[in-house]
């Protein structure tokens, strides 16, 4: 048994970033619904998770009851920092929430992703081109922030832009949903909020001008009806889709790739039955999530394994510890099985009111990806240290050099 202080979540043990899942396993074993001294509660079994993603909490800010964590978190929501954070329909609850998402969800159904398919198809033996041709190469650069980044950029209907200074921007606004430690990133996540939201009016007027079939006209006229948006309400919708619609799948296949070359045999056998793809993109969802945790506030007090959280608090659900309970998926949770058959309950996608609007576009570009990389490059390797980005939350590679000759 630990001490009191080693059972605290801490994501800043050291080798917490290379691999967090032993401290997680910690947790699970020994505090698994834990008061922390903070002033938030951490949750890290899958049933409690579960129950929490399903419980219809909050997740507006505004219900946080005054104290330590509070303050750090309604920095964001201050007076005259209001730009793309806390207005997307992520940050709001019903029926606000359901107003926002209503927008969006006919433009994300299955048939509207599947036919997006051949273009994914397109782009990634384009990037798969292109890593055949340079030999050594990094992943991320190539394959797996291109792809989703040209996808969501497409559906968008976003005009040409820079690119490199959009993945900047939206690199540092991504921190918002880590534990903010010092007022220097804080700011940092002001300003790239305020640069971006600027950006994207700049984008809504050149759409206006220039309307077509996409998503962003979609949601233009739908403010014009004068009935669903106002224009803070556009612009913090069109920044989530943007940001949102790139930085998770980023990891999820970064992730997934960096999880089959460190076990060989799931390698092999994903080549051997490429008709495992859907399914070994809920592995990888559950092995090493792309997300790793997600909040509500109570604004009730709420039971939970025994304990009462009080009204107004901070809930951390980890998602990402959820995916590796024994409890739930057996003793072998922590291995990478291609073929689980229980891989598809994984909740790295959420659950209840707020589940990923883009899980069915995240799926087809992780399976896509992953499978033809597989297919194409049989001997695809490390061609030198991977580098993870020291992020708390959305957890992946920055730096993925690779070889595609063995």
């Amino acid at each position: 048994m630990t001490n009191v202080e080693e059972r605290l979540f801490n994501p800043f043990t050291p080798g917490f970033f290379e691999d967090p899942y032993p401290h997680y396993k910690m947790l699970r074993d020994e505090d698994p619904v834990q008061e922390h001294p903070l002033g938030f509660w951490f949750v890290s079994r899958f049933e409690d998770v579960s129950k929490v993603l399903k419980a219809g909490l909050s997740v507006e800010v505004g219900n946080l009851a005054p104290g330590p964590f509070s303050q750090q978190v309604e920095y964001f929501g201050e007076e005259g920092n209001a730009g793309a954070l806390n207005l997307s329909m992520l940050d709001r609850d019903p029926p606000d929430h359901t107003r926002l998402r209503s927008l969006v969800t006919k433009v994300f159904t299955r048939r509207a992703v599947a036919a997006l398919e051949p273009k994914i198809v397109r782009l990634v033996d384009e990037a798969l081109d292109r890593m055949a041709d340079k030999g050594p190469s990094d992943l991320v650069e190539e394959l797996a922030f291109p792809l989703p980044f040209a996808v969501i950029s497409e559906m968008l209907g976003m005009p040409p832009t820079d690119h490199t200074r959009i993945r900047e921007l939206s690199g540092t606004l991504v921190r918002s949903l880590e534990i903010v430690a010092d007022e220097e990133t804080a700011r940092a996540i002001m300003a790239a909020d305020a640069e971006l939201t600027s950006i994207t009016r700049e984008v809504i007027e050149w759409k206006r001008k220039n309307p077509a079939e996409d998503l962003l006209t979609a949601l233009i006229e739908a403010e014009h009806e004068g009935q669903v948006l106002d224009g803070d309400e556009l612009v913090a919708q069109v920044v989530l889709l943007y940001v949102a619609g790139h930085e998770t799948t980023v990891n999820l296949i970064a992730n997934g790739v960096n999880a089959l070359l460190r076990n060989p045999s799931q390698w092999q056998l994903l080549r051997a039955q490429p008709d495992l793809a859907a399914n070994a993109v809920e592995e990888f969802l559950r092995y090493d999530s792309p997300v790793q945790q997600t909040r509500r506030i109570t604004t009730s007090p709420y039971e939970l394994a025994g304990k009462e959280i009080p009204a107004g608090t901070f809930v951390l659900a980890c998602l990402a510890s959820a995916n590796r309970d024994e409890r739930f998926f057996g003793p072998d949770a922590d291995a990478l099985r291609l073929d689980r058959p229980e891989a598809r309950s994984q909740v790295s996608f959420g659950a209840g009111p707020h589940h990923c609007l883009g899980a069915a576009l995240a799926r087809l570009e992780g399976q896509v990806a992953v499978s033809r990389l597989v297919q194409r490059f049989p001997k695809l390797g490390f061609a030198g240290d991977l580098e993870w980005n020291g992020r708390i939350n959305l957890r992946g590679p920055s730096k993925f050099p690779v070889t595609v000759h063995g």
